[in-house]
């Protein structure tokens, strides 16, 4: 089983919440929720905490909108069909600005595709205000107080808890569906979650304790090696599959508000314990590393031990940064299987 924090997780959630507890959809007239529930308004009021202060939720959402990353992936999860949600750049693979889970589970409901906002220039405040929405969700997010101001003047917010961009994916779901009136629903949704994922992990023995590194090579810049500190998912993702921060990972993560820390390859002895490295790349992401004086000394790149992830438009590296419809699909059942191929060659 991997060593996913799902206790530590939903209560970490849970505490976030002030009022409220639901078991019951907050699906639009006509729909349910993922479990075959009616929709009802008992859970409501909820107010939920967050970085910018207390976001209160009068009564059960009919109409939802979502910003940034992967909140309507949670709505969705859990049966609730967004009015408008953002249109997807990062891992899109055919152009229509929407993930190919995100695709399948709207096909799997029977519903038209949302709305499709634009962020590339940031939020479009008129098109989220047009889909009259009565809450927007924005568990994982880095937006501003300013931007969380005005969005607030469209309907109630429900910003990231603490750290911009530092939402992990169960915190992502228990938050968002207790605003949809559907926290007991979330929270089995983490566990089931959290059962497949220890499924996948079984099969790839090798990955338990290795020590691990998210990062993203810059071929252009060879003098730097950047990280993804553990206040983003993508590092905590590895660690939920049973692998180890590595050492210096874990040192610099503490205190640090920042999802990505950079360091000089100067001080590349730093990184002498790094098992396993992933990050993103071409085909020639690793011969460029092995072949850099500094770079080559680490561990993960002399044994070979990197999982690349695609750059450009590729599902695979959307899936690992997750979230409760990505986990169950096919992909983070590849990227499992290429950190299981990384570790098999870590030398002793």
């Amino acid at each position: 089983m991997p060593r996913i924090r799902t206790a530590f997780a939903l209560a970490a959630a849970s505490a976030l919440l002030l009022t409220g507890c639901a078991t019951t959809a907050a699906a639009p007239a006509g729909t349910t929720s993922s479990d075959g529930a009616t929709a009802s308004g008992d859970a409501f009021p909820v107010t939920i905490t967050h970085a910018f202060g207390t976001t209160t939720i009068k009564s059960k959402p009919e109409r939802v909108a979502t910003v940034s990353w992967a909140n309507q992936e949670a709505a969705l999860a859990l049966g609730v069909v967004p009015v408008g949600m953002p249109a997807v750049t990062w891992g899109d693979d055919d152009g229509d600005g929407i993930l190919p889970w995100v695709e399948d589970k709207l096909e799997e409901m029977g519903a038209e595709t949302p709305v499709l906002f634009d962020e590339a220039d940031g939020f479009d405040y008129e098109a989220i205000a047009d889909t009259a929405p009565d809450v927007i969700l924005a568990a994982y997010s880095g937006m501003t107080k300013e931007e969380y101001e005005t969005l607030s003047k469209i309907a109630p917010v429900v910003a990231y808890p603490d750290v911009a961009w530092g939402t992990t994916w169960q915190e992502l779901t228990v938050i968002n569906g207790t605003a949809l009136g559907l926290k007991d629903e979330a929270e089995t949704l983490v566990d089931d979650l959290t059962t497949q994922l220890g499924d996948l992990t079984a099969g790839q023995p090798d990955i338990a304790d290795k020590t691990v590194m998210f990062s993203s090579f810059d071929a252009t810049n060879l003098a730097e090696i950047g990280f993804y500190s553990e206040q983003d998912p993508r590092q905590l993702f590895l660690q939920d599959l049973g692998m180890e921060p590595a050492a210096t990972v874990a040192e610099q993560s503490k205190g640090t508000d920042q999802f990505w820390i950079t360091n000089s390859t100067e001080e590349i002895e730093r990184f002498n314990d790094l098992d396993v490295l992933v990050t993103y790349g071409d085909d020639t992401t690793l011969a460029t590393m092995q072949a850099d004086p500094l770079l080559s000394r680490i561990p993960a790149v002399a044994d070979g031990a990197v999982v690349i992830l695609p750059l450009a438009n590729a599902p695979l590296s959307a899936a690992a940064n997750p979230s409760p419809l990505s986990i169950p699909n096919a992909l983070t059942a590849q990227y499992v299987d290429l950190l299981g191929e990384a570790a098999a060659k870590v030398s002793d």
